[in-house]
């Protein structure tokens, strides 16, 4: 009765000193089988943060007026691009004006209208399922976005009343812990898939950057859990690294999933485990605490029942026919409690693991 419960209460325990949050005791069992760890960029190898850096307008309009209507249609949206966006116009003292009749489509873009203007930012794909009455222009600003997504910018194309207005690129820094986790990870034998809404070159230019092979570049929210159902019936125990919304599907549909604590509460709320700091070396400490815990667990079973498997025969009186022994009821009270005093003291040694 006290060998499991005893060994993860304390090893959740450890988990949160070391900044690993388990919200369900079988992500801890099952962390230390994962074979194969999926994770999303923006906001867990990257920092979360994106700034805009380029803006880049078609004439007749100017810099200032294209940031003013792409950052008023934005303030609508919660996307960390669109933060960035709206964080961009307003440090160059542009003031917003209010937007109306404001439309979502999901991995594509927004839209609205502003001063009595139509105007919609997101990707290529968006634009030209509005069918774009120049596309002359759209097709020199698709050559300028693929210059700006190669050094690793996530750009965003802008039209205003059905024709092309500019660019915007908006880059996202790789946090400082990413790479050593990514390390840490590849020693630990783990299969590292990247999945990403930006474009491939965007996606690429990133990977490159880390090192990493498995790349799945344009992914839409809804297919992301596709993905990881997919490499589930091939046979990978599969691990789910997100923070955003549209990663709460993923997070509930991996074995385990793994929300980054800088992230939503959605996030959080579909994953077993939440990495307080949005660390990727978190992951790493929580696979070795998993194992440490399960090993806990074994040792402990061995003592409950190695005290019983001697003490039951001998009490029983297997030996008395040759000895003469039986088993006194206070030995036996005494074995009892140095049983349970070897799994309590043998578990407490897990809030000394090195993770």
């Amino acid at each position: 009765g006290l060998a499991t419960p005893m060994s993860i209460m304390v090893g959740t325990g450890r988990g949160a000193a070391a900044g690993v949050l388990f919200k369900k005791a079988e992500a801890l069992e099952t962390i230390e089988k994962v074979d194969t760890l999926v994770f999303d960029k923006t906001g867990t190898l990257t920092e979360g943060k994106p700034k805009l850096r380029v803006v880049s307008a078609v004439a007749p309009w100017s810099e200032a007026d294209l940031l003013r209507l792409a950052a008023s249609v934005e303030r609508g949206s919660e996307h960390p691009v669109a933060g960035a966006i709206v964080s961009g116009a307003e440090s160059r003292s542009i003031t917003l004006e209010s937007a109306s009749g404001f439309t979502s489509k999901t991995g594509k873009g927004v839209m609205a209208v502003v001063d009595g203007k139509r105007v919609a930012v997101g990707t290529v794909d968006l634009l030209r399922e509005m069918r774009m009455e120049d596309d002359t222009s759209l097709a020199a600003l698709e050559a300028h976005a693929e210059l700006m997504r190669q050094t690793g910018q996530t750009v965003m194309f802008v039209a205003v009343d059905g024709r092309a207005a500019g660019l915007l690129g908006v880059a996202d820094p790789i946090k400082a812990s990413t790479p050593e986790a990514l390390r840490l990870l590849r020693q630990e034998g783990i299969r590292l898939v990247m999945v990403t809404g930006d474009h491939a070159v965007t996606a690429q230019a990133v990977a490159k950057e880390l090192g990493l092979d498995d790349v799945r570049a344009g992914v839409k929210p809804d297919e992301k859990s596709k993905i990881i159902q997919e490499l589930q019936r091939q046979g990978h125990v599969v691990a789910m690294a997100g923070d955003g919304v549209n990663d709460a599907p993923a997070l509930a549909q991996a074995d385990v999933g793994l929300a980054m604590g800088t992230g939503t509460d959605v996030a959080m709320e579909n994953a077993g485990v939440t990495l307080v700091k949005g660390d990727l070396r978190g992951i790493v400490r929580a696979r070795r605490l998993s194992t440490a815990t399960m090993r806990n667990i074994r040792q402990n079973l061995f003592f409950a029942f190695v005290y019983n498997m001697i003490g039951v025969p001998v009490a029983a009186g297997l030996l008395y026919p040759f000895f003469g022994l039986l088993l006194s009821p206070m030995l036996a009270s005494a074995a009892m409690t140095f049983s349970s005093l070897s799994v309590i003291s043998n578990a407490l040694r897990l809030r000394h693991a090195d993770l």
